[in-house]
């Protein structure tokens, strides 16, 4: 089992942080001056610095600007760039990328390898606390590449049940989901690739736990994949995947089939 969590900001940003802390004060440079030349608010300048928040590089051409740094700050930018998925997701995210196998419930939004760009942005741009549009734009574009996988490695068995809640949560706007729930049944026509739907009150026992995503790889290791607000767990232990695709097998059979979860998502979408 390994277990990530992300409550720490990456060390680069609290030593690029405190590197344009230090260039200001040695030139007497006060926080509010350099806000207003980057055109931030005061404590949106000390989140930066403080390492707390990624420094932009907007912030890095004010501040090298004023401090006659002479592109030594702005340089900090390469080292800087944002991560295309958060650090507590980047080893499940190996994992998936060599996989054979990919089973997914989702309880309360559209999987990621399934998500429209619309939806992502929706998504990803109104997380707590906000992200900078640079990073918004990495992780959209980076979960894009991701679903690349569902027609580039057509040998893999990819198969999605996603509960009623998700098809209805109002990420967006109603076009936005009307446009993510078309995508969902386009993608269930590829060969590879299943959609399931849950209807409220089925398995709710198990269903109502949360989502998991369980995994085979090449050499036919088992993983399980479970995700909570700031804590993910991907298992390896035989016993603990063992119990996560027991709980997944019921909820997929609880699940409608195939063809009765198209009826019932285009029926969603025309609710809308």
């Amino acid at each position: 089992m390994t277990e990530v969590n992300a409550q720490q900001p990456p060390i680069a940003w609290r030593y690029c942080g405190s590197q344009i802390k230090l260039s200001r004060t040695e030139k007497g440079i006060s926080r509010q001056t350099l806000a207003d030349e980057a055109s931030y608010d005061y404590e949106y300048v000390k989140s930066m610095e403080n390492g707390r928040r990624r420094p932009t590089l907007r912030l890095l051409q004010a501040a090298d600007q004023l401090c006659g740094a002479k592109g030594k700050l702005v340089a900090a930018h390469e080292y800087m760039k944002p991560e295309p998925f958060p650090a507590r997701s980047q080893e499940y995210m190996a994992v998936e990328a060599e996989a054979i196998a990919v089973h997914h419930y989702a309880l309360g939004l559209v999987p990621g390898l399934l998500q429209t760009k619309g939806y992502a942005e929706a998504l990803i741009g109104d997380g707590c606390p906000p992200l900078d549009d640079e990073t918004v734009a990495e992780r959209v574009a980076a979960r894009l590449r991701r679903q690349e996988a569902l027609t580039r490695r057509a040998s893999v068995v990819f198969s999605f049940v996603v509960y009623e809640a998700a098809l209805r949560s109002m990420v967006g706007n109603c076009e936005v989901m009307r446009q993510q729930l078309e995508h969902l049944l386009a993608m269930s026509v590829l060969r590879n690739v299943s959609v399931q739907a849950l209807p409220v009150g089925r398995c709710s026992g198990v269903a109502l736990l949360g989502s998991l995503v369980m995994l085979e790889t090449a050499d036919h290791q088992h993983y399980g994949y479970v995700e909570g607000h700031e804590t993910s767990v991907l298992y390896s232990d035989a016993a603990k995947v063992s119990a996560l695709a027991a709980r997944h097998a019921m909820i997929r059979t609880h699940a409608l089939s195939v063809e009765e979860s198209t009826a019932f998502i285009r029926k969603v979408a025309q609710e809308l």
